[in-house]
Parts: C-alpha cells; sequence; structure tokens
C-alpha cells in the first residue's frame, strides 16, 4: 500500500467566499426544507385521500420519496460543509455519498419511465387500462427500479472503492460524484471508464427511450381526438409527468452530453445544483399546481 494514500478529501463546496456563505446556507436549508414539506404532503395525500389511490399517485408517491432520499443524501452534509471551518470527509463518507447519490437517482430515471408507460397505457389503452397497470404490477415495477438502482450504484461504488488516492485530496465540488475522484485517483482507472461507457449510461439511456417512447405514442393518439376539449383532457393527465421529466432530463444532457473542460469545474456544480437540490424541491408543486385532483385533496 503507498504510504501517501490519501483517506480523506477536502470538500470545497460552491463558493469559498466567506461572505457568500451565509447566504448559500440559508438559501439551500429554505429549499431543502420546501422539498422534504413538499413531497411528505404529497405522500400524505396519496395515502389518505381515497380518489389518489390510482397506480399514478402510486407512482408518484414513490417519485417523491426518491426526491426526498435524493436530496438527503447530498444537502445536508452540504449544509454542514458551508457552515464549518472542517471540510474534510472520509474516504468511506465519499463513497457511501456516491452510492446513496446513484442509487437515488438511477432509481428516479427508472420511476419517470414507469410513470410515462402508466400514462402511455392509460391513453392508448383505456380500456385495459385496470388489467395491464394492476396493483400487483405497480408493486413489481417499483421493486424492480429500486432494485436495478441499487445493483448498479453498488457496481459503480465498489469499483470506486478500489482506488488508490495519494495526489491532490481536493474534491471542487459539493458532493462525491464519479467524475471528481477518479481526477483525483492516482491508479489505474481504465476500468471504472470502461465500465461508465459501457453500463454506466443503461440507467439513464433505457428509461429514456421508454419515456421517448411512450410519449410519441401518447402524443400520436392525441391528435387522433377530434374534439379540442378530449385532447386537452387527454394530454393534461401527463403535462405534470412531462414537465418533469424535461426539467430531469435536461439538466441531465447539460451536465453529461457536452466536452469535458478544466474550465467547467463551476459549470459542473452550478448545474448539479440544479438536478440534485431544485428539481426535487419543484416536483411536488408542479404535480400540484397543474393537477386538479391534487390540488383538490
Amino acid at each position: 500500500m503507498n504510504s501517501n494514500q490519501s483517506t480523506e478529501f477536502l470538500m470545497l463546496g460552491l463558493s469559498d467566499l466567506p461572505e457568500q456563505q451565509v447566504m448559500l446556507f440559508v438559501i439551500f436549508l429554505i429549499m431543502y426544507l420546501l422539498n422534504l414539506t413538499g413531497n411528505a404532503t404529497i405522500i400524505f395525500l396519496v395515502r389518505t385521500e381515497p380518489q389518489l389511490l390510482t397506480p399514478m399517485y402510486f407512482f408518484l408517491s414513490n417519485l417523491s420519496f426518491v426526491d426526498m432520499c435524493y436530496s438527503s443524501a447530498i444537502v445536508p452534509k452540504m449544509l454542514v460543509n458551508i457552515i464549518s471551518q472542517d471540510k474534510s470527509v472520509t474516504l468511506f463518507d465519499c463513497i457511501s455519498q456516491l452510492y446513496f447519490f446513484l442509487c437515488f437517482a438511477c432509481t428516479e430515471c427508472f420511476l419517470l419511465a414507469v410513470m410515462a408507460y402508466d400514462r402511455f397505457v392509460a391513453i392508448c389503452s383505456p380500456l385495459h387500462y385496470t388489467l395491464i397497470v394492476s396493483r400487483r404490477i405497480c408493486i413489481l415495477l417499483v421493486v424492480s427500479s429500486w432494485v436495478a438502482a441499487a445493483l448498479h450504484s453498488l457496481l459503480h461504488s465498489m469499483m470506486a472503492s478500489t482506488l488508490t488516492f495519494c495526489g491532490p485530496n481536493k474534491i471542487y465540488h459539493f458532493y462525491c460524484d464519479m467524475a471528481p475522484l477518479l481526477e483525483l485517483a492516482c491508479s489505474d482507472i481504465s476500468l471504472n471508464k470502461l465500465l461508465i461507457y459501457t453500463e454506466g449510461g443503461l440507467p439513464v439511456l433505457i428509461p429514456f427511450i421508454i419515456v421517448l417512447y411512450s410519449y410519441i405514442r401518447i402524443i400520436s393518439s392525441i391528435l387522433k381526438i377530434r374534439s379540442t376539449d378530449g385532447r386537452y383532457k387527454a394530454f393534461s393527465t401527463c403535462s405534470s409527468h412531462l414537465t418533469v421529466v424535461i426539467l430531469f432530463y435536461g439538466t441531465i444532457a447539460f451536465m453529461y452530453l457536452r466536452p469535458s473542460s478544466r474550465s467547467s469545474v463551476n459549470y459542473d456544480r452550478v448545474v448539479s445544483v440544479v438536478y440534485t437540490v431544485v428539481a426535487p424541491m419543484l416536483n411536488p408543486f408542479i404535480y400540484s399546481l397543474r393537477n386538479k385532483e391534487v390540488k383538490g385533496a
């Protein structure tokens, strides 16, 4: 073992300017509390209101739970890091955060695909909806999403834990993501990169293809409806989900589907804030403001 191997990192966060720390702490604390309150409200309403005991809202309540966990894997540590003089994080804590971040992010991808499939069946095959999207199928889809995400994140986290870190130990980010960790590794990362390029994108790409196919079929079916009111009613049932999908996949595309650059550190951190903090906070409000049944409940 290298005697200079690093077992701690310095998490530099969003800003190193002292005058910005209090403002950042207040802003992210408010957004985090809104996230917990909004998503917890969605879960409570779905569990208690009879008119929301449908597959669509069952999936929505699971998405809200994932959003709460998703931000909770990152924001509390980020808040402590902002106000603390000690910016250090152990290698074990970093790998643990990486695991939970990947797990919840991938679960969100799968659940968005499941919700798109649910809307596709509801609009394109309404007479067979209750048969196709039964309670048993709903539970199976949700459990499968969690299991697939957990296995994916476990694979990548275990591979990251085998690396040796013996150089600069500064992470120019506010959480432990895969790319910043690989940049600090002084051992061979070719196998890690191969895994990322082959299996790494599947939990994002496969759900995206399902979402894209579902909405192509949904839009095609809606355009065949002759009445304007009928088209509006059909589209309104999936408009909230479509907004969430665009927000989530849009920020991921801005983050990863571009050439890497050494000058993109600040860009990465800003975009990461959108899909790790802002999007999970906005999701319950998007569903509330654009959904009559949720507003009624």
